[in-house]
């Protein structure tokens, strides 16, 4: 349900990515194995994506999963990876039915074959609708996405003085897409993380210590109303 506040605001963005951050502090705080702080994270995520497309909003990047996080412990690597291709097995059809979009971020070689086959069946499906687009980032790192986005104009032969910002950017695994407007990261830590790093040149930060299984509708409405107050310049005055 959109509410009075919400109506009031003049100004939304067009694209939002979100740093889901504080789902093992969640479960941790409730006595729980982390791996339910990130089924809550993911039941949550549910709810944020079908207030923002009441809202029109026309574009959202999810942090799913990055480079990094390759790195943690093996069980919770297996066990995220695992409950992220239950969930789009389980949510895409009613994305599709609602007219969602979904793009991937990132790399596929590395991912699980059963979340490897999820994310492309969810993709074919979803393809044609011009709804709201989601982006999901599994295996994804900015940092990467750039080296890649390099190597592929390198391998084209492409002279280097027709290399501009418009031309990198449809090497980007967000090719087609528009640059990110706003970026909240919910879990109290102030850093990007290795997200969108070329997208979000110019976007405006939304930082809350809210833990991402709890950042409901109320949550979303304050970085909404926080980013319709700012001014955006674009290097200008």
């Amino acid at each position: 349900m959109v509410t009075k506040v919400m109506r009031e605001i003049t100004r939304l963005p067009s694209h939002i990515a979100f740093i889901m951050d504080g789902n093992g502090r969640w479960a941790q705080q409730r006595g729980l194995p982390r791996l339910e702080g990130h089924r809550a994270g993911i039941e949550n995520t549910h709810s944020v994506i079908s207030y923002l497309d009441k809202l029109h909003i026309k574009y959202v990047a999810l942090y799913s999963f990055s480079t990094e996080n390759w790195n943690r412990p093996q069980e919770e690597v297996s066990g995220l990876l695992a409950i992220l291709g239950e969930s789009i097995e389980k949510e895409t059809l009613e994305l599709h039915k609602n007219n969602v979009k979904l793009r991937h971020l990132g790399r596929l070689e590395r991912l699980p074959k059963q979340l490897k086959q999820a994310i492309n069946w969810a993709l074919k499906l979803t393809k044609n609708n011009d709804g709201m687009t989601l982006s999901l980032a599994f295996d994804y790192g900015g940092q990467l996405e750039i080296l890649d986005a390099v190597r592929n104009i390198i391998a084209k032969g492409i002279p280097p003085q027709e290399v501009d910002e418009k031309l990198f950017s449809n090497y980007l695994y967000t090719a087609g897409l528009p640059d990110v407007d706003l970026v909240i990261r919910t879990g109290g830590e102030l850093r990007l993380s290795n997200f969108l790093l070329w997208q979000s040149a110019y976007s405006e930060y939304y930082f809350t210590e809210v833990l991402w299984p709890d950042f409901n509708t109320k949550e979303v409405e304050k970085a909404l109303i926080a980013y319709s107050q700012r001014r955006r310049r674009f290097g200008g005055l």
